[in-house]
């Protein structure tokens, strides 16, 4: 769309969307109120910017202080990526989506343990630890649709063959305990050198650990339903603030750090997922931020009247066009996640290849996506998969 000028005391505002791609009219004025708080110095907006509770998603923000509002409260959510060892093509889809039903349940796992070799300290919310949490949080079993550009992927260590996990998932109540307490006394943009800012970014920086952490465990919960081991291959947080050499801080709201790697880009639970490589030297003005995803179009309470809860209905967003398995126990959230939810994620990765910020290294087709599984069926599965486990050791 362009480049607002700095006016009325507002930062200039860079939208890396084309006249082609829908951003809502709320958005652009959340954008507008955020380019006029205190400290700000400019925002940039991807393609898949949509409207939020504190102000939008889908942006990064420069200012010469903090903004907790603008983070969130799902303090390092993000996207991780990680590769299976095992064939995409032996994986019966059926059995892999009653195996994940396990992780409707609290991980057995040595919770103590894992944080300590991850040099964090326990806090009250630990026992979420490997949990998924609700919204548009997923762990999503995938396979190679196509490469691209095969020397990058080469490089990434990807296997046309292969079976992937594709984790979203965040901090969870941790991150929502931070900016609570930081709202007490209503919004405040903190000073990084006062006692207060530091406080906050210690918290922070905290969770956004622990939130890969999450992403980590819950992908090795779905590589023993997969009967797989796994391996990194990228993983990026997008809601953050960090300190820039400038002595400026870089906020992400539903933004991809692209000075980082591979970033992992999904659709919906319908559609293709993208691994794009972000172009060097980006323009600047991007704030070195990516698009995360495809953005939402509808709100959740508007889905209920765009589809519909019938029978029918629910059997149809239990399936994907590739042929895969949606698992959602719960009819609203199925609904509220409708593919239909979401922007067109070809045309979010349309505007980033033709605004020159990356381009796409491969794609991905869902196979098994777990959201929420059915009570009864995740206890079960919960037994199956700590017995596997006991058959491992």
């Amino acid at each position: 769309m362009g480049t607002s000028p700095k006016m009325d005391g507002r930062a200039p505002i860079h939208v890396f969307a084309s006249s082609k791609s829908w951003i809502e009219g709320n958005a652009t004025l959340q954008l507008e109120q955020v380019a006029g708080l205190a400290g700000v110095r400019a925002v940039a907006a991807m393609p898949d910017l949509h409207p939020g509770k504190y102000g939008p998603v889908g942006c990064a923000i420069l200012a010469d202080r903090i903004h907790p509002q603008l983070v969130g409260s799902d303090i390092g959510c993000g996207m991780g990526l990680f590769a299976l060892d095992i064939a995409a093509r032996k994986l019966r889809f059926d059995q892999l989506a009653d195996r994940l039903s396990s992780l409707d349940h609290p991980w057995d796992g040595d919770v103590a343990g894992v944080l300590v070799d991850a040099g964090l300290d326990a806090t009250t919310y630990d026992a979420s630890l490997g949990s998924i949490g609700g919204g548009n949080h997923f762990c999503e079993v995938q396979a190679i649709e196509e490469i691209l550009i095969p020397e990058t992927a080469a490089q990434a260590g990807l296997d046309r063959d292969q079976a992937y996990v594709l984790v979203h998932s965040g901090s969870r109540g941790l991150g929502y305990s931070i900016l609570e307490r930081v709202l007490s006394n209503g919004q405040a943009a903190l000073d990084p050198a006062s006692d207060e800012g530091k406080s906050y970014m210690d918290a922070h920086d905290h969770a956004v650990r622990w939130a890969k952490l999450n992403r980590r465990t819950i992908a090795e919960r779905a590589a023993v339903a997969a009967r797989a081991e796994l391996r990194p291959v990228n993983d990026l947080a997008h809601n953050m603030v960090e300190r820039r050499g400038d002595d400026t801080m870089l906020h992400r709201k539903g933004a991809a750090a692209s000075d980082r790697g591979l970033v992992p880009v999904p659709g919906s639970r319908g559609t293709l997922s993208y691994l794009v490589e972000p172009l060097a030297p980006m323009r600047t003005e991007a704030l070195a931020s990516l698009a995360h995803g495809a953005g939402r179009k509808y709100d959740r309470t508007s889905m209920h009247g765009r589809v519909r809860g019938k029978k029918s209905d629910v059997a149809r967003l239990e399936r994907n066009p590739y042929g895969g398995i949606v698992v959602c126990g719960d009819r609203g959230l199925l609904v509220e996640e409708a593919p239909e939810a979401y922007k067109n994620i070809d045309r979010v990765i349309a505007d980033l290849v033709e605004f020159g910020l990356a381009r796409v290294v491969a794609t991905f087709r869902p196979l098994v996506t777990f959201k929420k599984a059915q009570s009864s069926v995740a206890a079960s599965s919960s037994k199956r998969e700590k017995s596997w486990k006991e058959d491992r050791r």
